[in-house]
């Protein structure tokens, strides 16, 4: 231990002559080679512009060292524990990675060998198995002003930890003995049963802000808000705190009718956000109000439910907002961190965040005003016939930027390999109701489009500084909504909602392909460049139905996180376990010309990838890694 505790102090005092400074685009970054935010850098583009992994030898990448979670001694002493899976992105700073558990615990690791140089345990699962997904986390924040150096983590049990990154202590002044409890500040928040942190903090001019992961599940419309906190990165006092519904006297409290904001909760940012240190603005993605499926309880259109908000780092002021979704009851959360990238658009510079939905949609606006760098329109959807629905006669729509994934339960949409193959998806999609995007949940059964974990996801997006590229890897993952009566005694909501799949002919999906694909699009411009399925998908037993010897080509399977360098797109792809796969997923990291969308190699792993890869330099060398399923880390780099 002592010989890894040398290397870290070693490591520190030589890079402590180079400190980061924030890029002109407003994204705090390290030196070349580091990775000291979950995206790479503040503004979440996931883009790294080392190279000596390359189109020409990606091919030769193999695994260098493997990492195992101290969580797995923990499980196999405690039958009653389990995880789902492992989604966390490692940093790296000063030849030191650093990363989260899905049993928050905290881990330093030694870049090059990949050997632990401390673990810090906060027994965070002693409070019990927490809301929603249960123990699962995806990754830490760091923090420097060139003497002290932090480690931030947001606990299952919702509390925010300061540890010191040489030692992995608790910073003893930060807060009470390094940590804040953040249900304190939150009604109706108990620590894990029903509030609770898998995503990391982000830190801004010297503020961590922390959002919360908040039952989605609930049997009444009593539940915690999702109400966004900011405190003082060195001492963890509280400075601020946004309500993310609007309470008596501030702006957009008149959304949520009928007093609806008194006992609405949810609207949390369960998902990661994004900062520019120029501007001091917090960007931040929220979710669906209480319940996902049946609004009849919060009347209006519900600000700032499934917005985007920006607010100042020093105060927590809203400084701008757009809603993406209206009222709603498709749980179309904002899913990841909006990207902070520089474009040029007809001739002008822009300052501009990028938006990705489950919906499809990539909205882009104007960083510092909230302006739609392109019109968005407000099209007519359709109506509620559920009692005590009121839905919004419309929804927010790009007009630039084509959808990146398909749109609507329709005929149009539906499987046709064959003629036999579409009447049979005909019959099926005939038991459900069914239509464009935002058709609304019924008591029979409405078919979503994509489904709650369709479009985008967690993992993001990725953003060329160079070219003006974003890279989205989606999903399609229909899915069906029936709503059912509660029984009073058990719940006071009108209507809950049964959540199933959606199987197609043969056993085939209903709808058409990519079930998995890339898309490409020229921000610059707002169109798209190239769009590729990801991953074979059903494909073979396509082609054993088609028969004549045809194949149909890759169909796409399911998601994973992107990374990009200076000429290549990384995703993951794993035959189990989240991310909306259609079958047909094998265990690879795949690498694709970003130019193009050609695959130029399939590296196999020893389990599903889970986390969304990173890059970084050390000791003369390039390495990927990822975290995968069985909780793992994985490293890469060339012989």
């Amino acid at each position: 231990m002592h010989q890894y505790k040398r290397f870290l102090g070693l490591a520190i005092c030589l890079s402590s002559l180079i400190f980061w400074t924030p890029a002109s685009s407003g994204k705090v970054v390290g030196k070349k080679g580091e990775w000291r935010s979950y995206g790479g850098d503040s503004g979440a583009s996931k883009y790294s512009s080392l190279d000596q992994i390359n189109r020409d030898n990606v091919q030769k990448l193999k695994i260098v060292w493997k990492w195992d979670s101290p969580d797995q001694k923990i499980l196999e002493a405690n039958s009653k524990l389990y995880t789902l899976g492992y989604e966390a992105t490692p940093l790296m700073v000063n030849g030191v990675l650093y990363i989260s558990t899905s049993l928050s615990q905290v881990a330093a690791i030694n870049a090059v060998t990949g050997q632990t140089i401390w673990v810090h345990d906060p027994k965070s699962y002693q409070t019990g198995q927490p809301t929603n997904l249960g123990f699962l986390h995806r990754g830490v924040a760091y923090w420097t002003d060139g003497k002290q150096e932090r480690i931030f983590i947001g606990t299952s049990d919702a509390y925010l930890i300061a540890l010191d990154a040489r030692t992995g202590q608790p910073v003893e002044s930060f807060g009470e003995k390094g940590r804040v409890n953040l249900t304190k500040a939150i009604p109706l928040a108990v620590n894990a049963r029903n509030y609770a942190v898998t995503s990391p903090p982000t830190v801004c001019r010297d503020v961590v802000m922390v959002g919360a992961s908040i039952n989605d599940g609930p049997t009444n419309k009593e539940m915690p808000r999702g109400d966004i906190q900011g405190f003082d990165v060195r001492t963890g006092k509280p400075l601020w705190v946004f309500h993310t519904v609007p309470q008596a006297g501030e702006f957009g409290n008149e959304t949520w009718e009928n007093e609806s904001w008194k006992y609405t909760g949810n609207t949390n940012n369960w998902t990661l956000a994004s900062a520019d240190e120029e501007l001091g603005y917090f960007y931040i993605p929220l979710g669906t109000p209480t319940n996902d499926w049946y609004g009849g309880h919060r009347p209006g259109n519900n600000l700032f439910a499934e917005s985007l908000v920006c607010l100042d780092a020093k105060t927590g002021k809203r400084v701008w907002h757009y809603q993406t979704v209206h009222h709603g009851v498709w749980d179309y959360d904002l899913p990841a961190a909006p990207v902070l990238c520089n474009l040029k658009v007809n001739g002008k510079t822009v300052k501009a965040v990028a938006q990705i939905t489950k919906s499809g949609f990539c909205f882009v606006f104007d960083r510092v005003t909230g302006k739609p760098v392109w019109p968005i329109e407000e099209r007519p959807v359709p109506a509620s016939i559920v009692s005590g629905e009121k839905l919004s006669p419309t929804q927010p729509a790009p007009t630039k930027i084509k959808p990146f994934e398909l749109q609507g339960a329709t005929e149009e949409n539906l499987i046709d390999f064959t003629p036999e193959l579409r009447a049979e998806a005909r019959k099926i999609l005939q038991k459900y109701d069914h239509g464009p995007l935002f058709t609304p949940p019924t008591e029979k059964g409405t078919i979503n489009l994509p489904g709650w974990g369709g479009g985008a996801n967690w993992w993001g997006a990725a953003f060329d500084p160079e070219t003006g590229i974003f890279y989205i890897p989606s999903v399609s993952n229909p899915i069906t909504v029936t709503l059912r009566k509660p029984d009073p005694a058990y719940s006071n909501f009108n209507y809950r909602a049964l959540i199933g799949s959606v199987r197609g002919p043969q056993g085939l999906p209903l709808f058409k392909p990519p079930y998995g694909r890339i898309t490409a699009i020229d921000l610059n411009k707002g169109e798209h460049v190239w769009q590729v399925p990801h991953g074979d998908g059903p494909r073979a037993k396509v082609n054993e139905l088609i028969g004549k010897g045809k194949d149909v080509g890759p169909l796409g399977a399911g998601g994973g996180g992107p990374l990009l360098t200076k000429t290549l797109l990384f995703v993951g792809q794993g035959s189990g376990g989240r991310g909306g796969g259609s079958g047909g997923g094998t265990n690879v990291l795949r690498a694709f010309d970003k130019a193009t969308g050609k695959v130029l190699a399939t590296l196999d792993l020893p389990g599903s990838p889970h986390g969304t890869p990173m890059t970084y330099w050390a000791n003369g060398k390039q390495y990927v890694v990822v975290a995968t399923f069985d909780a793992q880390l994985v490293a890469l780099a060339l012989p």
